[in-house]
């Protein structure tokens, strides 16, 4: 029979861990049919003589929520062989929600996951659905470039059974009752699984915490006891009340899959990721299917004082997110609250050393300090870099932008994170913080720094990090792999030139909203269920016509 693609001549890894072999790949109705030998004709080829033929990415820790909703190509993952993505992550999922709570979740949104809310509201007009069920019958309607599966939030689940008293109270037994019962119709749907978060840096609309910040943990055990009946995974970003101890319950009592939010190195201090892991093993050499996530990168922040994310989980910064642009330069004038910021962030503070990894990376009041070193300037002038930076900002009446080096900016604690056999890369974060960051990249800088550059990992074990390993943490069927009779999502790179050209703003989102992307490089061809998505850096499919990724529903499809 003749194929509908053939891959020829390239370095076949098929995400197992195996070893590589030349060979070709040949594709039909979505599928690969034959995988090494491939003899027959094609309707297209590509030839991937001297490239590497893996499995196509799977992304496990993505915010496309909304953003799928208008971008169906899902710029820029797969620019980087994403052909797999999971959104919901951090209880941020869009659906449930009613319509009267929409702004609350867009004004949430904008805040903890730095969307614009302009562009919210213009690209996802009237939504279209209000359940979760609607919500996946929507993704699947709508299309899109790669394959998706969706989390039910948290937050959104509160929201819809709460109200705006979601944010300041513990769910009473009904009210818990009412949240179980949305994520077990949530997963009979086709959810992938249910996620929450804890964490202190995620502030929502006029400085409240969100939603699932004011659950009781055993208010996140009951709703999560749904995954016990049903099946599914859970995804849980750290904080107070919600860490190994409760992640080892979930685990125990649902038979889950637990894959949390993210063991990041040195986050508390030089070499506290180790006791992290130490917990992470103990819970390991249980047999509890607990999984740390780790980022491959720097969580690096490009931030506006007028938003000023990296902060917000600061006492100090509570009064200021709840105040309008000129309550909050108020504040950063005032000298009382300047030192309390100083107390956690200035020089001899718990964060004060950030500064020294920290850029002014926009400020069209003063351009030539753009690139220049925020520790560096503030020594020059005699100052506490908080004082200094502050003084600058409000000069330029907030027109300014920093870029920093929050945590996990050492790539040897990053290998030694890696390396550990509980951990699970994750935390790409793709599609959230559009404004601040653009991890999106994390596969390609993965190549390009652990694997050409430091060469800490064969393209063996790379592959099968990237693909088969995040796909099983996940309950993430028949993806991951290369395997006759498989769906042919398929990456081909050059393992010599792959990598990425760091992070540049556009303008492109609905209503004109900004955001960071970056560009790949050395990666020849993106396949998905045996459509060419990408080829030679350029889109190779309509985004208004008929698209080849599929919605996986309970990780199957």
């Amino acid at each position: 029979m003749a194929y509908d693609l053939k891959i020829t001549g390239g370095t076949i890894i098929d995400g197992t861990g195996a070893p590589r072999y030349v060979g070709d790949v040949g594709i039909s109705d979505g599928k690969v049919v034959a995988l090494g030998t491939a003899p027959a004709e094609a309707t297209q080829t590509i030839d991937a003589t001297g490239r590497i033929v893996c499995p196509g990415f799977v992304d496990i820790h993505t915010h496309y929520d909304a953003q799928i909703m208008w971008d169906r190509l899902l710029s820029c993952s797969p620019w980087h062989g994403v052909t797999t993505i999971v959104m919901g992550n951090c209880g941020f999922s869009v659906a449930p929600t009613r319509p009267e709570h929409r702004d609350l979740i867009m004004r949430t949104l904008e805040n903890v996951e730095g969307m614009s809310v302009d562009a919210l509201r213009a690209g996802l007009g009237d939504w279209g659905f209000e359940t979760f069920p609607q919500y996946l019958d929507a993704l699947e309607s709508n299309g899109a470039a790669v394959n998706m599966a969706a989390l039910i939030g948290h937050t959104a689940a509160r929201m819809y059974v709460m109200g705006e008293e979601a944010t300041e109270r513990e769910g009473t037994p009904e009210e818990i009752a009412a949240q179980r019962d949305l994520v077990a119709e949530a997963l009979r749907a086709g959810a992938l699984g249910f996620a929450t978060s804890k964490a202190a840096t995620h502030v929502g609309y006029e400085g409240r915490p969100v939603p699932s910040r004011a659950a009781t943990t055993d208010e996140i055990v009951e709703i999560a006891q749904a995954l016990g009946d049903a099946g599914g995974v859970m995804q849980a970003t750290v904080g107070r009340g919600l860490s190994h101890d409760e992640f080892a319950r979930i685990a125990e009592t649902t038979g889950a899959h637990v894959s949390w939010t993210a063991l990041l190195g040195s986050a508390r201090g030089p070499g506290s990721h180790r006791a992290e892991l130490e917990r992470a093993r103990e819970i390991a050499d249980r047999g509890l299917p607990v999984f740390p996530q780790v980022a491959v990168q720097p969580i690096q922040f490009e931030m506006s004082w007028k938003a000023p994310f990296i902060y917000e989980a600061l006492r100090c910064f509570t009064p200021v997110s709840q105040s309008d642009l000129e309550g909050r330069k108020q504040y950063y004038a005032d000298p009382d609250w300047r030192a309390e910021f100083k107390e956690k962030a200035g020089t001899g503070g718990k964060i004060g050393d950030r500064w020294a990894r920290t850029e002014i990376s926009w400020l069209p009041h003063n351009p030539e300090l753009e690139g220049c070193n925020v520790q560096e300037l503030a020594d020059e002038a005699g100052q506490d870099p908080v004082d200094w930076v502050l003084d600058v900002a409000l000069e330029a009446d907030l027109d300014m932008r920093i870029v920093q080096d929050v945590i996990n900016h050492d790539p040897d604690d990053i290998d030694e994170l890696l390396h550990d056999p509980t951990t699970v890369i994750g935390l790409s974060d793709a599609g959230a913080h559009a404004s601040q960051l653009c991890d999106a990249k994390y596969s390609t800088e993965f190549l390009q720094t652990f694997v050409r550059g430091r060469q800490s990992f064969d393209l063996e074990t790379a592959v099968h990090m990237l693909t088969q390993r995040p796909a099983e943490v996940f309950g993430i069927a028949d993806r991951g792999t290369l395997a006759e009779g498989k769906p042919a999502d398929v990456v081909v790179f050059d393992a010599d030139e792959v990598g990425h050209l760091g992070k540049r703003r556009v303008y492109d989102l609905p209503a004109g909203a900004d955001r960071l992307i970056s560009d790949a490089t050395g990666i020849d061809a993106v396949v998905v269920n045996g459509t060419i998505i990408r080829r030679d850096g350029a889109d190779a499919v309509d985004p208004h016509g008929p698209l080849p990724g599929k919605l996986l529903r309970n990780g199957k499809g």
